[in-house]
């Protein structure tokens, strides 16, 4: 059954009412009405969330450079895949919860200035640098580019049976996140309008678990690029982030079960953050491992999205314990809310480039301070503009 709003709010909309003469709902009030009585209350940014981004970032460029120090250094990616759903989820929810719908069409535009403008800088320089040298690293850019400019890169490597290498061939992760977000609206704002908040919370868990099954019906050792790139295989990860937003929304601050979460998610979110890490130190997760890589893409990727999860809401609900401190140590937390999506953007080319210049002594070094370089450009010189129109027209 919906939430119903608590005395307190109820008294201060009849007050307002018998002066103004119109009835004026406190948002807290509309929210519970809704049945989503906290969806505004856990909409700010997190400290530890974004100096998780750094970490995770940082993984993942270590892992580009030599993947022999990080084997499992591409979990960083599934993290990133949690921490977006949740962030997407509890601004909807918190929209859904101020204003009774979700407008599709400004959130959209958002997400376009917020992910193409640095994106088609990107392609820009990479288009220049294959007219205009040799370098063996950015050729295939025309088609990379287009790939990547249209979100298809992860549609291109799941179907491919070999490994496409292009200079943008991370960009399929970004590929996966857009088709979320194009989809993900839309299901919710149908679940939220036709069903009761605590059946949207069992639709959410629901789905978690269907893209685990259709992995368990696709299996097969040649099915490991489409697997690992498609948007229908990697949903759960997305969607458990997703799943811990609709859960915290749900949840009135005075529920028991909400306590007894804060509780729990505190105690878990440091063995969760190290198991995570040792993943990446020992698993060689894109390696053939027989049996193992079986295991990895059918339940792995689940087992990792519930990680990520459960890290995720430790580090909402508990901002004093050790991870969130951590985790919030402020450069890391700047870095990660201002550079995190440059520093992807820019080191996989970065790391092809010096490879293409046969640069071997201080690789690492290099390519983290070219691509820090080039993440501070596209930052100030780009995100952040393109960042000040999208919240002009934030509604």
């Amino acid at each position: 059954m919906a939430s119903t709003p608590d005395s307190t709010a109820v008294a201060a909309s009849e007050r307002s009412t018998a002066v103004t003469g119109r009835r004026r709902t406190a948002p807290a009030a509309s929210g519970a009405r809704r049945g989503f009585p906290s969806a505004t209350l856990h909409n700010s940014r997190v400290d530890a969330l974004d100096g998780l981004r750094t970490l995770a970032v940082a993984l993942v460029l270590v892992y580009h450079v030599d993947h022999t120090l990080v084997p499992g250094g591409s979990i960083a990616v599934d993290v990133f895949f949690t921490i977006s759903g949740f962030v997407i989820t509890r601004q909807l929810l918190a929209e859904y919860s101020r204003t009774g719908t979700l407008a599709l069409l400004p959130f959209y535009r958002r997400r376009w200035l917020r992910l193409v403008p640095a994106l088609l800088a990107l392609c820009a320089v990479c288009l220049v640098l294959a007219t205009t040298t040799s370098l063996w690293s950015f050729d295939g850019s025309w088609q990379a580019v287009g790939l990547a400019a249209t979100f298809l890169t992860n549609v291109f490597r799941a179907a491919d049976s070999g490994s496409y290498g292009g200079p943008l061939a991370h960009t399929w992760s970004l590929g996966v996140e857009e088709q979320f977000y194009l989809l993900w609206p839309l299901l919710l704002l149908g679940l939220v309008r036709r069903l009761r908040a605590r059946t949207v919370l069992l639709c959410t868990a629901a789905l978690c678990v269907l893209p685990f099954l259709w992995r368990c019906v696709l299996w097969h050792p040649d099915a490991v690029h489409r697997i690992y790139n498609g948007t229908d295989t990697r949903a759960d990860e997305l969607l458990a982030g997703a799943l811990v937003a609709v859960v915290l929304a749900r949840l009135r601050q005075d529920d028991p079960r909400l306590r007894l979460l804060r509780v729990w998610a505190g105690r878990l979110a440091l063995p969760a953050l190290a198991l995570l890490a040792l993943v990446a130190w020992k698993v060689p997760v894109t390696g053939n491992a027989g049996i193992w890589t079986a295991l990895w893409y059918t339940g792995g990727i689940l087992a990792v999205a519930a990680l990520s999860a459960t890290l995720v809401a430790g580090l909402e609900l508990r901002p004093d314990g050790l991870p969130s401190r951590l985790l919030g140590f402020a450069p890391l937390a700047w870095t990660g809310r201002n550079l995190s999506y440059g520093i992807y953007l820019w080191h996989y080319p970065v790391v092809r480039l010096l490879a293409s210049l046969d640069v071997e002594v201080g690789l690492l070094t290099g390519t983290v301070v070219l691509t820090l370089a080039m993440a501070l450009l596209s930052y100030y010189l780009v995100e952040r503009p393109f960042l000040r129109r999208a919240r002009r027209h934030r509604t």
